[in-house]
């Protein structure tokens, strides 16, 4: 058992925002507030930034009934960021700022709630606090609806997002199967370069009302067979649904979408956006007698609370209560992960167990190739026996005059 450790802990949020990462942060803040150990819990003010700004909340002053919100409350609450560090062996003044705010705050627990990048971020300042002789425990709490955080059977947030997209595109589907004119819907789904939420829209086919084509970046794209595909299904039928990861690319690694690398976030990463539009476009010229309709979702996809999963918010807030637990007994460098088990019944069963960051810090993983047609453009029922248990459970949503009664911090500021 390592020696007790007492001081302040941080917890930060990072990247793109979803329908659970709050009851990640609530898990972590109840158990940060229950723990001897811990003697102050802050909120980072938009992730990394507030803790190099010396931005952070006293969580221990908001009201606790207004906390237990937070797990029925999309987006981050206490603010996200895209900021990537630089290697501190190039270039260490971020974290030297950091060892600066952890001292001035007695900080020696940090929290970082993200995705790929955020966990190569703890993976940074947790080599750099051994390296500075500062005693920190530092520990990831996963998060994206991308769901290819490797060494996890699934990450939070996805199961909410994928049940979003079935829905919608159950939705869609009834909407633009009910006219005597013939109609080919193209829509576009959230996911660069892992196409799990694409392929969450199979299970609006497996209801009985979705899409005819499924196309993810697991597999080269090719225009001809795409148009081709969509022509014949639309011949046959008079309609057509199909669905497409932003992300898709040709066999060069080109991608499809119109947005190439004019812009980027702060990770480095191209902005894709488009892809529905210049395909419905493409799809126009090669099939002049249908209406073709482009969908894109965008950010509804992430953060819809109102359609997310029971699963997903319990299992998120588990991520976040056992990141703080671990770290209490001594853990450090690691990250909550999640174990897919049976019951003695057979039914679906989640265990938690701890990765070291090292091994999760950018490493994506994919769609596996079995799970996804020999014609790629559609998946295989082992890809619905994974997905269906996720999205299981309604969240009991607090309403106030039939709308959603999401959290409201103070965010009072630690002096």
């Amino acid at each position: 058992m390592s020696k007790e450790l007492k001081g302040a802990c941080i917890i930060g949020q990072s990247g793109g925002p979803t329908a659970v990462i709050n009851a990640s942060v609530l898990g972590a803040v109840k158990a940060a507030l229950n723990a001897p150990q811990i003697t102050r819990v802050y909120g980072a003010a938009h992730g990394i930034r507030g803790v190099l700004d010396q931005q952070l909340y006293d969580m221990g002053m908001e009201d606790p009934a207004e906390l237990e919100l937070l797990k029925f409350t999309p987006s981050s609450a206490l603010g996200t960021c895209r900021y990537k560090m630089k290697n501190p062996d190039e270039d260490p003044s971020d974290y030297e700022k950091l060892l600066e705010t952890f001292r001035r705050f007695d900080v020696r627990y940090f929290f970082y709630n993200g995705g790929n990048d955020s966990m190569d971020t703890c993976n940074k300042i947790s080599k750099f606090m051994q390296k500075s002789g500062y005693e920190c425990r530092v520990m990831g709490i996963p998060k994206t609806i991308d769901n290819d955080l490797f060494g996890t059977d699934h990450c939070p947030g996805f199961a909410s997002a994928a049940k979003y997209i079935a829905t919608s595109c159950m939705e869609v589907q009834h909407d633009a199967s009910c006219y005597d004119t013939g109609m080919i819907t193209i829509i576009e789904v959230m996911g660069r370069n892992a196409g799990w939420l694409t392929a969450a829209s199979a299970l609006a086919t497996y209801a009985g009302a979705g899409p005819d084509l499924i196309y993810l970046p697991e597999v080269d794209f090719d225009m001809e067979s795409f148009l081709s595909d969509v022509e014949k299904r639309y011949n046959a039928t008079g309609k057509c649904l199909v669905v497409v990861s932003e992300g898709i690319h040709d066999k060069d690694g080109n991608f499809i979408s119109e947005a190439k690398t004019n812009s980027n976030d702060g990770f480095g990463h191209a902005q894709l956006g488009g892809l529905a539009n210049k395909l419905a476009e493409v799809v126009r010229s090669r099939v002049p007698s249908a209406k073709v309709r482009a969908i894109e979702p965008s950010l509804l996809q992430r953060c819809a609370t109102h359609l997310g999963s029971a699963t997903d918010a319990h299992e998120a807030y588990r991520a976040g209560k056992t990141a703080v637990e671990a770290a209490v007994a001594g853990d450090t460098d690691k990250m909550p992960a999640f174990e897919r088990t049976t019951d003695e019944e057979g039914n679906y069963k989640c265990e938690m167990k701890l990765l070291p960051l090292a091994s999760v810090a950018n490493f994506e993983r994919k769609v596996p190739r079995e799970w996804i047609n020999a014609e790629g453009n559609n998946v295989e029922q082992g890809f619905i026996d994974y997905a269906l248990p996720l999205i299981q459970g309604e969240p009991k949503l607090p309403k106030q005059d039939s709308l959603p009664r999401f959290c409201k911090l103070k965010k009072i500021l630690a002096k």
